[in-house]
């Protein structure tokens, strides 16, 4: 398929038939990537998008992680240390 490079205000632009659009999945925001002198477009991806599925697989093969702040872990300044009360 070939598209024409048009100007958009002071950038340049293609046209992307909606058939095309709606067959990749696009909706709002895409990533664009250059490589060997091909603009790749993908799908955009949510900020943390995967992260949980990612965690999960890491959990399966490594076992769950050690605590970073052991609940035990006491210093000088928890032994006297009490909650203040919330004004209501």
């Amino acid at each position: 398929m070939k598209t024409e490079i048009i100007p958009i205000g002071n950038s340049k632009g293609i046209r992307i038939p909606k058939a095309v659009l709606e067959e990749c999945g696009f909706n709002g925001t895409v990533n664009l990537e250059v490589k060997n002198g091909r603009l790749i477009v993908s799908k955009g991806r949510k900020p943390r998008e995967g992260w949980d599925e990612a965690l999960e697989r890491s959990m399966q093969k490594h076992g769950a992680p050690e605590l970073i702040w052991p609940e035990n872990m006491q210093d000088d300044f928890d032994k006297d240390w009490t909650c203040p009360q919330q004004h209501r």
